[in-house]
């Protein structure tokens, strides 16, 4: 099976439908990470590994965002319009879709990909690094992404509140001074969806934040979600934690 093939694949298995361009769309990222990783090390794999554990792996829990930035919407909705209004008589509010933060980026995962799953929300990925900034621009000019903002940065030096936070690989939540940060800066009803891996050692790191004055809410509000990466024989799973309105 050569490359395309396994990502056409992979997506038709995961319940995209390639001819929307989104195989397209993800195989010129790939072709580019390609090109720019023997100077840039963005990242360390290539070929199928790239594919499943990069592109495939992100994508993954997409119905999982999707039912909770809806949630989110539709809570924005509600607020927007004021619920004091009976439904009969309001006034219908444009829909503002949920933004969605990746932090920690790295080479655009799993913001880009997700970004091509929701051409219409908007995205903020946040990276420090110079060279993956560079990369990163370059894709978004070449896919012509008008969803995505790139921004160098650290999350502790972005301003933004955060709606919808997503994250992976970036740290366990044993750290708690860099999560507490981040479930302050998340409005009330927003979500955060980390990419984890082992169930097991996903509840162990939650189990963690009981105690926690500010993270105990993150981790009573938090599902663990199994999710199936196609052709990887390896636990994944993310978890989803709402703030509390």
């Amino acid at each position: 099976m050569n490359h395309e093939e396994l990502l056409a694949r992979g997506l038709a298995a995961l319940d995209f439908d390639i001819s929307s361009g989104i195989l397209d769309a993800l195989s010129i990222f790939l072709d580019e990470i390609e090109k720019w990783n023997p100077l840039y090390g963005l990242v360390n794999a290539e070929g199928e590994g790239l594919i499943i554990k990069h592109v495939l792996d992100s994508l993954a829990p997409w119905r999982v965002l999707d039912e909770a930035l809806t949630e989110i919407d539709s809570s924005r909705l509600e607020r927007d319009r004021g619920v004091s209004v009976a439904k009969s008589t309001r006034i219908a509010a444009p829909m503002t879709f949920a933004r969605v933060t990746d932090i920690g980026t790295g080479a655009g995962f799993p913001g880009i990909p997700l970004a091509l799953a929701f051409p219409k929300r908007p995205f903020i990925l946040i990276e420090r690094l110079e060279k993956r900034i560079r990369f990163l621009e370059n894709i978004v000019a070449l896919l012509r992404l008008k969803n995505v903002d790139i921004r160098q940065t650290t999350f502790e030096n972005e301003r933004d509140t955060l709606q919808c936070v997503v994250f992976r690989a970036l740290k366990p939540f044993g750290d708690k001074k860099l999560f507490r940060s981040i479930w302050k800066r998340l409005e009330p009803g927003g979500v955060l969806c980390a990419y984890k891996g082992k169930v097991s050692h996903t509840r162990l790191e939650l189990a963690e934040l009981g105690d926690d004055t500010v993270l105990n809410s993150l981790a009573a509000s938090a599902r663990i979600i199994p999710v199936w990466v196609p052709f990887l024989d390896e636990e994944r799973c993310v978890v989803v934690s709402r703030k509390p309105r």
